[in-house]
């Protein structure tokens, strides 16, 4: 049963010979139980309209998903500055900031508390722009990805869907949010260099030029692209596993608290993949934006295979907190303006007919 009812479906991937994808077609096309079968978006199928405030796939509906990734990337890497510059000074200046704890020691002992908080400005502007991107895109991208796959091929191939949305959501967030990128670190690591924004700024592109702000865009795609394929993939599989063999329930039985509390344990145990995924190529960024005439190529081969990997446990917790808040911020959002949620997908019920067929 299994290896022929396998073998079927196989057939039906789209990266399959397009000669028997026709042939099978051509046979299901004159089975009468699948004769009146109408192809429909997988993502979004199953909620209640009654409940929404906007069709899915609407231009409002990107708009406000734009939004929430607006509030979760810019909130949660702001609230995050302290750890986050303790996690680049150990990356950039390893013999002087020797672990976690000792870092914040040291920070305090010579910037005070107000020391922490250096690079809030440009990491809320920037990550703020980057939500925008990232979760906005992520949609588009998905529901594009989904109709042209069509509903049984977007269901087999939904792990694809979800890591092709992200990395292309990712391309372009990362295009917006490389300059304030590059003025966090410039302040976070250099000290004297800038205390502010509007200080550093103007700096930097009067000794570099508008380059200074994009040099490290190639290293910040090779950081963020791996980090939200994983992000998002992870989380979409996750959460299907969790409501599949963990909730006691369905998901359409869970209040809405509920479904938020699943949305942050799905999206803290994302995070701390995203952590390892992403780690070597964050250290590289880090030190690229602090050094003047240095390479991506160049900073790898001094940092060597021990040296990307420092930081690491303080970077874990970092993204696994902030991944988990801002699925729950972003999932939050959607439930306050009554934005369509569909459920994690289930098999088609003509994929269903099409395997009991094939088994027979």
């Amino acid at each position: 049963m299994y290896p022929s009812t396998l073998t079927q479906l196989a057939r039906l991937n789209p990266f399959h010979s397009p000669i028997i994808s026709l042939q099978q077609r051509e046979e299901w096309k004159h089975t009468p139980s699948l004769k009146e079968h109408t192809p429909r978006t997988l993502a979004a199928a199953s909620f209640n309209e009654a409940d929404v405030s906007c069709e899915y796939g609407s231009n409002k509906y990107y708009a406000l998903c734009g939004f929430g990734g607006v509030l979760s990337c810019g909130l949660t890497h702001t609230a995050v500055v302290p750890l986050d510059l303790v996690k680049c000074r150990i990356q950039v200046n390893p013999d002087k900031y020797k672990s976690i704890f000792n870092g914040f020691s040291v920070t305090l002992r010579e910037d005070g508390f107000r020391g922490l908080g250096r690079g809030w400005a440009p990491t809320f502007i920037g990550y703020s722009m980057q939500g925008l991107c990232k979760f906005g895109f992520y949609e588009i991208f998905k529901v594009l990805y989904n109709d042209m796959l069509g509903e049984e091929n977007a269901y087999l191939w939904r792990t694809s869907v979800y890591l092709a949305a992200s990395a292309s959501a990712e391309f372009f967030a990362d295009i917006a949010l490389a300059p304030m990128e590059a003025c966090k670190v410039r302040i976070q690591t250099q000290p004297g260099y800038a205390n502010t924004l509007r200080e550093c700024a103007p700096k930097m592109h009067a000794e570099e030029g508008l380059w200074a702000f994009y040099k490290g865009v190639y290293p910040l795609w090779l950081r963020q692209i791996p980090y939200t394929m994983m992000k998002f993939a992870c989380f979409e599989r996750t959460l299907e596993i969790l409501y599949k063999y963990v909730v006691p329930k369905p998901r359409s039985e869970c209040s809405k608290p509920e479904q938020l509390v699943v949305t942050f344990v799905a999206g803290y145990i994302a995070g701390v993949f995203c952590a390892v995924v992403s780690h070597p190529a964050d250290s590289v960024v880090s030190v690229l934006n602090k050094e003047k005439g240095s390479t991506a190529s160049q900073v790898l081969k001094r940092l060597g295979p021990r040296g990307v990997w420092k930081g690491l446990f303080a970077r874990i917790i970092m993204i696994g907190t902030l991944t988990a808040l801002q699925w729950f911020i972003y999932d939050s959002v959607k439930v306050y303006f009554r934005l369509p949620r569909p459920p994690p997908p289930e098999m088609p019920e003509s994929l269903k007919k099409k395997m009991a067929l094939a088994s027979h």
